[in-house]
């Protein structure tokens, strides 16, 4: 199921933007194969087959240090399309699985890479985190509000947003001109240039002198008193957006604002702290539901802000059943969504003895040697 039924994807065991890249290639039908290596410290969020981020996977434990682990992974991936792997450069060829090795293996193999930096550059062979891919590239500076400090935006702009869905997205493309050439190639995807093109829009604003360095003082960046969030009288909040003319007019209205000749300028940045701070006092005269039974149907750009424990109960999402329950753990349903070839529903990766010889069986191994390697620890 899925519009990527038939690929098979290795996936060299990581954490963050990789495992999301396998996450939305499995989502989307790829068989996903993730080899964790066998002497790997602890998850950091516990056991990988309880990650969200590792789901719809089959998962494998292998030795890389041993040559015979390092034949496993190659012989794995002369039977995949495409590989990935987020280590630093130089790791991945240390361990004789680099790209040369694999591609002259399996011509038509596309190899992803995923780091923060890219593979080459003064910066190539430094650690780094979101944080410090997203400063690089400028939009970490873009965010917060006016006279604070930028503000770390989660792991949303580097990691998932300008990493793993940049990655997912190039080994797509480039298993595509595969199919049509019989020839893969390497996709080096770096967290600080998929940030930056997810800030394409901002450097057009830039540009043509509508966006201002001051954080906190543009349209879209809580500048605006109708572009923000609200308090309200319960302690949660609501958020507007009404950027265009006719959805702020009907703003206005609801909050019976129409004749208030102070909010009729809307683009005049001097009124926007004072709009604010009316619109603040307003906010906090009624609660989040009282305001959603206000605004909720209209065009006015309202939505309440749903913490993560009330997202999947809200009437839109449970509508649109954009929340899975898998073993007890709530998470995303898979996105997008395709007329004429629905994902499955998605499940737990699957490990252990039995599925480690199943897909080792398929490639060529027979019970003995599975045993065998199982004894000696190539595999656990």
């Amino acid at each position: 199921m899925g519009p990527l039924s038939g690929i098979r994807i290795i996936e060299i065991a990581g954490i963050g933007p990789g495992p999301f890249c396998g996450m939305m290639l499995a989502d989307h039908g790829a068989e996903v194969i993730r080899v964790d290596r066998a002497a790997a410290a602890p998850a950091l969020f516990g056991a990988p087959e309880k990650d969200v981020l590792n789901r719809s996977r089959t998962g494998i434990s292998v030795n890389l240090k041993d040559p015979e682990g390092t034949a496993l992974v190659r012989r794995l991936c002369r039977s995949a399309d495409g590989l990935i792997e987020g280590f630093r450069p130089g790791v991945m060829e240390r361990l004789g699985l680099g790209p040369d090795v694999l591609l002259n293996d399996n011509p038509k193999l596309v190899y992803g890479r995923m780091t923060g930096w890219g593979q080459s550059g003064p910066y190539s062979h430094t650690a780094g985190h979101d944080i410090n891919y997203i400063a690089l590239s400028g939009a970490l500076h873009a965010i917060g509000r006016a006279g604070q400090k930028p503000l770390p935006p989660i792991n949303l702009v580097g990691d998932f947003g300008g990493g793993g869905m940049m990655l997912a997205f190039g080994m797509v493309a480039a298993l595509l001109k595969a199919r049509e050439s019989g020839t893969g190639q390497v996709v080096d995807c770096a967290m600080t240039e998929g940030s930056a093109v997810l800030m394409s829009m901002m450097y057009s604003i830039r540009s043509s002198g509508h966006w201002s360095d001051e954080r906190g003082s543009n349209i879209i960046d809580s500048g605006a008193h109708f572009y923000d969030t609200y308090e309200t009288s319960d302690g949660e909040f609501i958020s507007l957006g009404a950027v265009e003319p006719q959805f702020y007019r009907q703003l206005l209205e609801l909050l019976g604002l129409s004749n208030d000749d102070e909010f009729q300028a809307q683009m005049d940045k001097r009124r926007w702290p004072r709009l604010k701070d009316r619109l603040t006092v307003l906010f906090k005269t009624r609660t989040r539901d009282e305001w959603c039974m206000v605004f909720e149907g209209t065009d006015a750009c309202f939505a309440p802000v749903m913490s993560m424990a009330e997202a999947p109960a809200h009437a839109h999402n449970a509508a649109r059943n954009a929340f899975v329950e898998i073993d007890g753990l709530v998470q995303p349903a898979p996105a997008p969504r395709y007329s004429a070839t629905p994902t499955n529903e998605p499940t737990a990766m699957m490990s252990g003895e039995t599925v480690t010889a199943k897909l080792l069986g398929d490639i060529g191994y027979s019970a003995n040697e599975v045993a065998k390697m199982r004894s000696t620890g190539i595999i656990m």
